[in-house]
């Protein structure tokens, strides 16, 4: 009995394993039969976010291309605007050259007919002369068969007779070709003196830059550069100058294109000197005192030129700027003083022209207000002096006046002919403007080197002292597209490389010339 239900036990014991076996088989198939569908859907999403993306990436391609043509478009008609305004201005110029010489060759062509027309008169006059000539010479005769009068007698009363009678008809016509003559000569006159006054040309101006400070003794270079430099880096930071001490005995240099800081920096300094004191909260009080003080006399300043001058209701803010001018410096010339000796020659050359000498001084006193602010803002000081002017109210004539003084524009009128000719004229008398012959040449040198390095330059010229290169290149290897990038290039490579006021005028210029000859 213990046999059998022990095999009875042990038959249910391998019926169960073999029932627990077969359950786990069966499970395990139906987790595998699940994973398998499981790792098909997860194929199948992987595989649908895949094209997806590639559509995503496909379609943000194409915006970024077509973004990227739109750019290369607009910068492509951006340059053909650039280059269809330069072609109007050539064309513009070119008409106004055209209508300038054809007036140049009517004038000649009145003078050749007024010249003309006075020969006739002359030979008509020599013709009556020997007419009256003869006519006495056939009284004196028949006087003498006659009247039996002397010769003397008789020549005595013919020549009163005829010589009362031509000097009654002279006299008409002496009349009527003075008259004549005053007209043409003065129109002809004011036409020479327009047309010299607008050939001349004017003088290109550099600047100081560096102002020097004379010390005591050697022991005050060490005090201004203070601990560590810390006297010297806070007089630099609030100036915003260059304190340079080198081994100049006694000297500090104050370097600085924009010469009101660097007056500033030097009565600062030269205060602190006559002071003792030097620390950087010293510096800082020193500083704001000078700042005063020279605003203070940059007004006075421009107030007294615009009085000397006879100047009325000149805005404020322009008589401020020609106040600053009094610490620029073109050459040996003082800015202020040159900007005064202009004004008072454009009046007297007005009076002279019949033209208004108010507006004349007006003119030329305010022709180089842009030099102020040529440190601040780029560009021109013509063009950017009459920009001043149509800020500050003045009229149209005076700031086209200011503007076309070095030909930045077109001149139009007699005035801004005068003041161009009055700015030459004041810059141009013994000992207003210098410069070392070597540094001068070698300004122009390093600029024609910096031009000259790019490929496919010819020859490069440095023209007008500085203030234009011209660069002549190799047509089969630089085309006109080229050229331009060229002259952009040239300039970056000026601005990083050279140090210069002002601007410089890049010019390319590209020529092609077909050559042949017949036989």
């Amino acid at each position: 009995m213990n046999t059998i239900n022990t095999i009875s036990f042990v038959v249910a014991l391998v019926v169960g394993l073999v029932g627990g076996f077969l359950l786990r088989v069966f499970a395990a198939r139906r987790r595998v039969e699940a994973a398998d569908m499981e790792a098909k859907r997860l194929v199948a999403d992987a595989t649908m976010q895949i094209d997806r993306q590639r559509r995503e990436a496909e379609l943000e391609a194409k915006a970024r291309e077509l973004k990227a043509r739109e750019v290369q478009e607009k910068e492509r008609q951006e340059k053909q605007r650039e280059l269809l305004e330069l072609e109007k201005r050539l064309l513009s110029r070119e008409e106004g050259l055209e209508k300038r010489f054809e007036l140049l060759n009517g004038r000649e062509n009145e003078i050749k007919r007024s010249e003309q027309s006075a020969a006739d008169r002359r030979k008509a006059l020599e013709e009556r002369d020997q007419t009256l000539q003869r006519t006495i010479e056939e009284a004196r005769q028949k006087l003498e068969q006659v009247g039996g009068l002397t010769v003397q007698e008789a020549k005595k009363e013919l020549i009163e007779s005829v010589t009362e009678e031509a000097r009654l008809e002279a006299a008409k016509l002496l009349r009527q070709i003075d008259e004549e003559t005053k007209t043409e000569s003065e129109r002809r006159a004011q036409h020479i003196i327009a047309l010299s006054i607008e050939r001349m040309a004017s003088d290109t101006v550099s600047e100081r830059s560096v102002s020097t400070v004379p010390l005591p003794n050697e022991e005050m270079k060490g005090r201004i550069i203070g601990r560590e430099g810390r006297n010297i880096r806070a007089l630099e930071a609030i100036t915003g100058v260059e304190i340079v001490i080198d081994d100049s005995p006694d000297t500090v240099s104050i370097s600085c294109f924009n010469p009101i800081r660097r007056e500033i920096a030097r009565r600062t300094l030269t205060e602190l000197l006559r002071d003792g004191r030097i620390h950087p909260a010293r510096i800082e009080e020193a500083v704001a005192k000078m700042t005063k003080d020279v605003n203070a006399s940059i007004k006075e300043a421009g107030e007294q030129a615009v009085l000397e001058l006879g100047l009325h209701r000149v805005h404020p803010e322009l008589v401020k700027l020609m106040g600053a001018l009094k610490y620029r410096y073109s050459y040996a010339q003082n800015v202020l003083q040159h900007s005064i000796d202009v004004g008072f020659l454009c009046g007297m050359m007005a009076v002279e022209l019949g033209m208004s000498q108010k507006l004349a001084r007006r003119a030329g006193f305010l022709h180089d207000v842009g030099k102020a602010v040529t440190h601040e803002v780029e560009g021109s000081h013509a063009l950017i002096g009459m920009d001043l002017c149509r800020k500050y109210g003045e009229r149209d004539d005076i700031y086209h006046a200011v503007g076309a003084h070095h030909e930045d524009i077109q001149q139009d009128t007699a005035l801004d002919c005068l003041v161009a000719a009055s700015d030459a004229l004041s810059g141009a008398r013994p000992g207003a403007r210098r410069e070392v012959l070597e540094t001068y040449m070698k300004r122009l040198e390093d600029l024609e080197k910096v031009t000259t390095d790019f490929k496919g330059v010819e020859k490069a010229y440095a023209i007008q002292a500085g203030r234009e290169i011209r660069v002549m290149v190799k047509h089969h290897e630089v085309n006109d597209a080229q050229a331009v990038l060229l002259s952009k290039d040239i300039a970056r490579k000026i601005e990083a490389d050279l140090t210069y006021p002002g601007q410089i005028k890049v010019t390319v210029i590209r020529e092609t010339r077909a050559v042949e000859y017949a036989k």
